[in-house]
């Protein structure tokens, strides 16, 4: 049984499926667009279940991509019913939704999630009242305490051919669809199935597809004047001649009536509020933001740094161990100096990865990154944007791609392509590995923490810098108004935790066993052939140096070293440069080739952080964190922009932005960092 998901943002769609016993996700893309799309399988009795989760959509308006997604997958696709999922705490905006959906004439089950929040609140919903009124049957659930699912899913399994809409709307536009309904009955006009009050509620809304199917006719030459005096009818009784905009202003009456009839409200006391008093305060609301950010990378590089030793000791043994059992050097150096040392750099930084997006994610799933962006608006519109941009931005503190694919929330497209140009400044989890490797190696291990921290807000004060400077020079227009709903604070559920962490750490092991593992292997043989014949009066150390600057990855690295050497950068930060475009952690990896090669599994050699410290000065190394903190994306990120921005001109517009800024504060950064030192 394939069941489309449907619900406003912030209800829960996505933990109600999940929470279903035997669940089996499947992440992928909706076709011909980058929104994603999720599938649960489930088996409940004999009846196996095909769940769609459908965008989070506030109405099928198609004000945004996600909505636009959401209703033609419901007009145009294959599915026995559709499940609305209800925030029992917001009945009465969900509700839009739900009469929009009783339209479809499609089977319809509505699902009251979030009960157990409901009842905390004091809320109590009459579900078999609520029934009756929409002539669908409602269940209260709760995905959290996964109650009532079994008798959602009975109604699911039984649920028929969908009755006549018990909507009732005001009286002038029922008069019209009296009127229209009659005459259609009358001439025994049939479209879709649909019985004929629903087409006459489909032609007062101006629906094209039945308005193309009537258009061609003999029946429209009676119904043309019939319909356009029903519409100057409403036009006039309504002041309006938008009829988009009546039906709304029913949608929201009826709701509003609805929810008085069935809701009662126990008690008044409102915690949320309570709590927004001091997060959403206008002197300490910031700091607090500030203060927990400070905290998270405090968290990533103090805890994360604890299992980094015993990672590097467990990939320094294998590597022994790996090496002591091959006797062809050549293959020992390409397992061993190579694969081993370029995935192992990278692999060495995956708590530090964990830490980060376990925090992000607790602070969105208790509902506070929202009241972060309302508490932002003011601030980012001095540089362009408003509060919605921040949600984006913030995503790209974990990765580019989904922070290019939520700006689609932003309904202007110059405002969102701002947004996108500079996602890129907010370090991805990919450059963590980079700022923690060449922090360690050289700043204060007492204050490394705050030395992140200080990475990743300069990052973010550059890029809202550069937003400034693309709306005053390119994209010259008014940003929109901000508009965005605070969801209610919850605690994050332990399950929907897991679920982020566990796919974050994944696809970060997934890079590292095939694409990373790919890289460090077309490294090492770039760094060791051509094999250069080596001048017979130089030492062992030397020879390895020669070695290296006369290879494939030399030769590239010499070739565009005199365009670096403004920066500090020799050819070797040079190359890892160039082989961060296909991915961040490639740096490390290129890092962990490029300085490992020859003596890495001796047992009296040094780190990679030794290495740094011994081969990079301080101030080449602040101009080096600059530049990846700012330029261009990875490969994969880069395609999910060239989709997002629509047009791959703007793509040569971020590759020349992003990297002009990057060189110039590079540079600034590698003046200051050498007068001071």
């Amino acid at each position: 049984m394939k069941v489309a998901v449907v619900g406003q943002p912030n209800v829960g769609k996505s933990m109600l499926i999940n929470s279903i016993g035997n669940s089996n996700l499947k992440v992928g893309n909706f076709a011909g667009v980058t929104v994603e799309k999720k599938e649960v399988f489930a088996k409940f009795g004999e009846t196996e279940f095909h769940f769609i989760d459908l965008p989070g959509s506030y109405s099928l308006k198609e004000f945004s991509l996600d909505e636009r997604v959401t209703k033609e997958f419901l007009l145009n696709e294959e599915y026995d019913a559709i499940l609305n999922v209800i925030d029992s705490t917001q009945l009465e905006k969900n509700l839009y939704l739900t009469t929009q959906l009783l339209e479809l004439q499609k089977p319809l089950v509505v699902a009251l999630n979030l009960t157990d929040e409901a009842e905390e609140s004091g809320i109590w919903i009459n579900d078999g009242y609520l029934s009756s009124l929409l002539g669908v049957q409602t269940f209260k659930v709760s995905a959290k305490e996964k109650r009532g699912i079994s008798e959602l899913l009975d109604s699911l399994k039984s649920v028929g051919t969908p009755k006549e809409s018990k909507l009732i709307y005001s009286q002038p536009v029922e008069e019209e669809i009296l009127r229209i309904s009659n005459f259609l009955e009358e001439r025994d006009f049939k479209f879709q199935n649909l019985t004929s009050r629903a087409s006459a509620l489909k032609l007062l809304q101006n629906s094209p597809d039945i308005y193309s199917y009537l258009h061609d006719t003999l029946l429209w030459v009676e119904l043309s004047p019939i319909l356009q005096d029903s519409l100057n009818h409403l036009y006039i009784h309504f002041e309006e001649k938008n009829m988009e905009n009546i039906f709304s202003e029913e949608r929201i009456s009826i709701s509003r009536g609805i929810a008085k009839e069935t809701l009662n409200i126990l008690k008044k006391e409102n915690q949320t509020k309570n709590i927004d008093s001091i997060l959403l305060h206008k002197f300490w609301g910031i700091p607090i933001f500030l203060f927990l950010m400070w905290g998270l990378f405090q968290l990533t590089f103090e805890v994360g740094a604890i299992p980094m030793d015993w990672i590097d000791m467990g990939i320094g043994a294998f590597g022994e161990f790996v090496g002591n059992g091959i006797g062809n050097e050549e293959v020992r150096s390409l397992l061993v100096d190579g694969i081993i040392a370029g995935v192992g750099a990278v692999l060495l930084f995956l708590p530090n990865i964990l830490i980060l997006f376990l925090g992000i994610a607790i602070l969105e799933t208790t509902g506070y990154m929202s009241r972060v962006a309302f508490l932002l608006d003011g601030f980012f519109h001095k540089f362009g944007l408003h509060g919605k941009s921040f949600i984006p931005l913030v995503t790209g503190f974990g990765c580019s791609i989904p922070a290019y694919m939520s700006a689609r929330t932003l309904k202007s497209e110059k405002d969102r392509l701002i947004t996108m140009f500079i996602i890129g400044f907010m370090s991805c989890g990919a450059k963590l590995p980079v700022y923690v490797l060449f922090v360690s190696a050289f700043f204060p291990t007492g204050s490394a923490g705050n030395w992140l921290f200080a990475i990743y807000i300069t990052g973010a004060i550059f890029g809202l810098i550069g937003a400034k400077i693309l709306r005053l020079f390119v994209f010259k227009e008014s940003d929109e108004p901000f508009v965005m709903e605070l969801p209610k604070y919850r605690m994050p559920s332990l399950n929907l935790l897991w679920h982020t962490v566990y796919i974050q750490a994944l696809m970060y092991l997934k890079k590292a066993g095939t694409f990373i593992l790919f890289a460090s292997m077309v490294i090492w043989f770039a760094s060791n052939y051509p094999k250069a014949e080596i001048p017979k009066d130089i030492s062992s150390e030397e020879a390895l140096a020669y070695e290296l600057e006369h290879s494939y990855l030399g030769m590239v690295g010499k070739a565009t070293e005199p365009i670096f050497e403004p920066l500090g950068f020799d050819w070797k930060i040079t190359v890892a440069l160039e082989t961060g475009i296909a991915a961040k952690e490639v740096i490390v990896a290129t890092l962990g080739v490029l300085y490992s090669l020859g003596d890495e599994v001796d047992e009296n050699s040094e780190s990679l952080i030794s290495k740094l410290r011994e081969n990079i000065p301080f101030a080449t190394a602040v101009a080096f964190i600059i530049f990846v903190m700012i330029y261009i994306p990875c490969f994969a990120a880069s395609i999910v922009f060239i989709k997002e921005a629509g047009k791959k001109r703007y793509f040569g517009y971020l590759i020349i932005f992003t990297t002009l800024s990057a060189y110039a504060l590079s540079f600034i950064g590698y003046q200051i960092a050498s007068f001071l030192t």
